[in-house]
């Protein structure tokens, strides 16, 4: 991976910023100097996340009341209509649930739905049929042309089923060196780009193969997140373009599968975690069947704009999901709401406070878009469809800043920087935190992949760099220690629970830190004539370059 470049720190431009977002940071209250109001921060997490808005789950009530209130904080925080003449984006969402499942048949094994495998499809099909595919073992179902590996290469995937290792081939490494970054995961290794990438190929079907350290998570969470209704963005055709069947296998199935096949489970893992590996079919067909019933709604991202003054037509991005959970499992007490205070009220108020901070400051060379998403709970939707259909040209989005749950557990001495190494933005960053007296701290997961798991990645995955910074864990009072005390206390006791709500006692003053370090990217970026660029080998690098050399004004 390679290490954070260094740039000419432009702290003599950034210091009279600094100066004003160090008065938020320790009132907040004077709102005639301070860039970044606490106070705007405390009333719209406590709004948003009230019992009021029901949890905010698109297609419901709550939802629309979120999408009404946050126009009106956008208009109120002087920005402009994004999207034209209005503020919002319509994003057509589908539902599709799948019942009465086959078994699964490769060759003459037979597999029950659940506990051996699971299946969806992405196609708004009344029926999936899987006749007779071939199936073909492709190893870790990788096209990577950069880093010189092609899973696919000299077959012809056209109607065939793909079996697919999860993760990338280095993934058990102890260090971060190696073809796909060693221990760290790449995009490659994402459940997504395996699916995406059989669908490129023209399977008929993708299983990937279940095993609990590779995924970081048991079979447990894959039976449960793959049962029930599925949500899509609905991004025209009606999903023809994706696999008929895309869905997973346990590790004793597949085990099972490769003995039927005179083959070996742990043989042919460690055969395609090596350069040179070639797809092997198994000699058997896999059929399936289910039925599907859908239904289609819309729901909206919320878009509002800042022009610049100089280079109106480059953008700097922002971007935070508006919904949550709605209603969910009943805690203790019998509260069914999932009101998301943390997750992620905070990040769309932050789109409301940095919003006021900019108009206040004044408009920076390039445009600064405020964007809030809907349906992240359901896999990143509003964002897929916005970069599918973005409003900004995406070849002239010059980088963007992702806000996913700040944390309100006080001042801290670090951030914890995901998916650094990666491109250009890194000396931005490390220009911004010697600006604050702060450092970056490395993912402390990388092998979980959560660079490619918020709303920053479906722009990501069509070239746009963008900043994935969340709160750091070195605390100013109890160190690291009580910074990891209070995040897991966090995910055991509140994380996507009726829990996650609003508390007047919080501790803001590390949450306002997180603020203004966004606050003084957005201004670098906004006022440089630069383009960050992904490092040389990095996955998202040749789309970049393929999507400036399309443009005539961007990049």
């Amino acid at each position: 991976m390679r290490p954070a470049i260094t740039r000419a720190a432009p702290l003599a431009m950034l210091a009279p910023i600094l100066a004003l977002t160090a008065c938020a940071t320790t009132s907040g209250n004077d709102e005639a100097t301070a860039p970044i109001s606490l106070e705007t921060m405390k009333e719209t997490v406590r709004t948003l996340s009230s019992d009021e808005f029901e949890g905010r789950m698109p297609g419901t009530p709550g939802g629309q009341m979120t999408v009404d209130y946050l126009v009106e904080q956008f208009e109120a925080a002087g920005l402009q209509p994004g999207n034209g003449s209005s503020w919002l984006q319509e994003v057509p969402l589908v539902e599709i649930t799948a019942s009465d499942f086959a078994p699964l048949t490769v060759g003459d094994l037979s597999f029950d739905h659940g506990e051996d495998w699971v299946g969806v499809s992405y196609r708004q099909t009344p029926s999936t049929t899987i006749d007779n595919s071939e199936l073909v073992f492709v190893g870790y179902g990788i096209n990577a042309p950069e880093r010189g590996w092609n899973d696919y290469e000299g077959v012809d995937m056209t109607g065939k089923t793909a079996l697919i290792l999860v993760n990338d081939p280095d993934f058990a490494a102890e260090s971060l060196e190696g073809t796909f970054d060693g221990r760290a995961m790449t995009y490659y290794g994402r459940w997504t780009y395996k699916y995406e990438e059989a669908a490129r190929q023209g399977a008929a079907a993708a299983l990937i193969v279940h095993e609990d350290f590779a995924a970081s998570y048991g079979w447990n969470v894959v039976e449960s997140s793959w049962s029930g209704a599925q949500a899509y963005a609905d991004t025209g055709g009606d999903g023809s373009d994706q696999t008929a069947m895309n869905g997973w296998v346990s590790n004793d199935t597949a085990a099972a599968i490769f003995d039927a096949a005179s083959m070996d489970l742990a043989a042919m893992v460690e055969a395609a975690s090596e350069p040179g590996f070639k797809a092997v079919s198994l000699g058997m067909p896999v059929s399936t069947s289910f039925t599907n019933s859908y239904r289609r709604y819309a729901s909206n991202n919320v878009i509002g704009v800042l022009p610049g003054t100089e280079r109106p037509d480059e953008y700097i991005l922002h971007t935070a999901h508006w919904d949550h959970l709605g209603r969910c499992t009943p805690n203790a007490a019998g509260d069914d709401i999932c009101n998301g205070a943390v997750d992620n009220a905070t990040g769309t108020a932050g789109l409301v406070a940095l919003a006021e901070a900019h108009v206040e400051v004044g408009a920076p060379d390039r445009t600064l878009v405020f964007l809030a998403v809907t349906a992240e709970e359901s896999g990143l939707l509003g964002a897929e469809y916005y970069a599918a259909n973005p409003v900004y040209p995406l070849s002239q989005t010059v980088a963007g800043i992702n806000m996913d749950g700040i944390a309100v557990r006080g001042e801290s001495r670090d951030v914890n920087v995901r998916g650094g190494g990666k491109s250009d933005l890194d000396a931005y960053l490390a220009t911004a935190l010697q600006a604050q007296g702060r450092t970056a701290s490395p993912d402390p997961a990388p092998q979980a992949g959560y660079y490619y798991r918020s709303d920053h990645f479906p722009m990501v995955k069509r070239g746009v760099p963008m900043f994935y910074v969340k709160s750091g864990l070195d605390l100013v009072n109890g160190g690291t220690a009580a910074g990891e005390a209070a995040e897991d206390a966090y995910r055991a006791n509140a994380y996507h629970g009726p829990d996650d709500e609003y508390d007047p006692n919080w501790d803001w003053s590390g949450l306002m830190q997180d603020l203004d370090l966004y606050f003084l990217l957005a201004r670098d970026l906004a006022g440089t004539t630069d383009w960050p660029e992904w490092y040389e080998g990095d996955e998202f690098r040749a789309v970049r370059q393929q999507s400036c050399a399309a443009s005539t004004g961007g990049c």
